[in-house]
């Protein structure tokens, strides 16, 4: 496969890109400065931009080959009804997932993929459901083989080890470290995606 160049937008700590190698020239966007550099630890390779990945990604989707996304997902996820249940006031749905979704389809011709939740409501723009999430992309993704996800509901150790980062250098709360942790792709859908999407690409050649 030739260098691609990548862009991997609200990259947190990088679970969906820590199994896509150091070959290719990598562009990442995270908001929070803490977060970034964590990325930036363990990515040292890659180009760390601190800022807004919704504006970074109308100002700069024409300049890369493949470009993966996870908006944020709390105002989407079932989470969100359950607490309207338990007095918690509701809030609308972030629209910036749709909003990046209609930009791609309609004005991006190489590869994307837009991960999300499975959301309290039917989608607005059909996904592809994949394991436990959705999946907005301009490539089929095939199913695949379930493991433990462990990244929700389980102890601190079997989470680690699922998104197999090391972060005792970090000196992170608890919490912190939790929240990083539920927020993070695992490392082997992230590659499973990406081989999906460039796979798709060399059978259409034949």
């Amino acid at each position: 496969m030739k260098q691609l160049k990548i862009l991997n937008l609200y990259a947190g700590i990088g679970g969906n890109r820590k199994l896509w190698g150091d070959e290719h020239e990598i562009t990442a966007v995270e908001m929070n400065p803490k977060i970034a550099a964590i990325y930036q630890d363990f990515f040292p390779n890659d180009k760390m931009v601190v800022g807004d990945a919704h504006q970074y990604l109308l100002d700069h989707f024409q300049e890369f080959d493949f470009i993966w996304s996870s908006p944020p997902c709390p105002t989407h996820s079932g989470f969100n009804n359950l607490n309207y249940h338990k007095g918690v006031k509701i809030k609308y749905p972030d629209m910036k997932l749709y909003e990046e979704i209609v930009l791609l389809q309609n004005w991006y011709d190489k590869k994307y993929c837009i991960e999300n939740v499975i959301s309290y409501y039917d989608p607005l723009i059909a996904p592809q459901k994949v394991d436990s999430h959705y999946y907005w992309a301009n490539f089929y993704i095939r199913p695949k083989e379930k493991t433990k996800r462990g990244i929700r509901g389980e102890d601190m150790d079997f989470r680690r080890s699922k998104v197999g980062f090391n972060f005792e250098k970090f000196n992170l709360t608890k919490t912190f470290e939790k929240k990083i942790i539920n927020n993070c792709v695992e490392p082997e859908m992230g590659l499973h995606i990406f081989n999906e999407a460039f796979k798709a690409e060399v059978q259409s050649l034949f």
